[in-house]
């Protein structure tokens, strides 16, 4: 079935609701097929990145008792904060996004996340920090991205373990579970294949920070790469919009994780619990140890590992996880 409307998910803190998507001009990328043999597969993928937008398009929000109305940007992206005074249970909660295309309203559901008082909040990265995707390694990453499909890719071993127990440090069966953010340089073109990927491998249920949405081949051949300085400005958002949460970051070495974690903690030097970086390579890299070492001395906790059964025995051994 054709879509034009991609709601992603939102979140929530006690001020304030923001929820975000897209208006496409034919197909979202969710209407391609992601489970398709190799070359089914592969021109999938290849449309999925050279989808159009439409921008100013008007765009209603519903939410129990409150509404709003407003207009896509020039990209066709939405998004929108909005007050909400009243008490939200924590926890995820379902709204609606209504598009008016051409005097045709077209309605999707949407879910956001209110994080759970007390315990932690995580961002993680999402290539080669839990998704085998070789970020660092142009031609064989490219190749990966055509040739399999979602069923075909590969995670880590342990890092669904991890996650998972994460996901309960410091709380009990009677308050929640820690809230996850997957922060990452993969496009908005790749929002339903990583979803689709976190569910089978059972990781935990996020909201997803992605780079600006791609509409061209030229485009897809960068995918992923390029300045990563949205994430730094993503993960400090999420800091300063939870600042009674404590953070844990996760993330890799394929890229720039170590250094922008280095300066969020120097931004916020209490708000961080421990960072934990994946080794990508043959051995470790000395900038990266130079990092870490510089975030250790802000007494915050560092795990530089190959495998994830050690980041497990880190989180153990600092008390994260029992």
């Amino acid at each position: 079935m054709k879509r034009r409307l991609t709601v992603y998910r939102g979140y929530a803190n006690e001020q304030e609701i923001v929820v975000f998507g897209h208006v496409f001009k034919k197909n979202t990328p969710d209407s391609y097929n992601l489970e398709g043999k190799r070359l089914h597969h592969a021109h999938s993928v290849l449309r999925m990145f050279t989808i159009k937008t439409l921008g100013d398009i008007p765009i209603s929000f519903r939410f129990e008792d409150i509404t709003a109305t407003t207009k896509t940007l020039a990209n066709g992206y939405f998004r929108i904060a909005l007050p909400y005074p009243k008490k939200i249970k924590s926890g995820w909660h379902t709204f609606t996004i209504t598009a008016n295309l051409n005097g045709e309203p077209v309605e999707e559901t949407g879910e956001f996340n209110k994080p759970f008082p007390g315990g932690y909040a995580l961002i993680s990265d999402i290539d080669d920090t839990f998704l085998i995707s070789h970020s660092d390694n142009f031609f064989k990453k490219i190749y990966v991205l055509l040739t399999r499909n979602v069923y075909k890719r590969k995670i880590f071993e342990g890092v669904v373990r991890h996650y998972q127990m994460l996901s309960v440090a410091g709380r009990t069966a009677e308050n929640g579970i820690n809230a996850f953010f997957y922060v990452s340089s993969s496009e908005w073109n790749l929002y339903n294949f990583i979803v689709h990927f976190t569910k089978l491998n059972d990781m935990p249920k996020a909201v997803l920070k992605l780079k600006d949405l791609k509409s061209g081949l030229g485009d897809f051949l960068f995918t992923g790469g390029g300045n990563h300085n949205h994430k730094f400005r993503k993960i400090k958002h999420l800091l300063e919009f939870y600042p009674e949460l404590t953070f844990i970051l996760l993330g890799d070495d394929s890229q720039k994780d170590p250094f922008i974690y280095e300066q969020i903690i120097k931004m916020f030097p209490t708000n961080v619990k421990a960072v934990y970086i994946r080794s990508t390579g043959r051995n470790q890299k000395t900038t990266v140890i130079e990092a870490l070492d510089n975030i250790q001395s802000l007494k915050v906790e560092t795990c530089y590992f190959k495998n994830s059964a050690t980041a497990i025995l880190h989180s153990q051994n600092i008390g994260l996880i029992s």
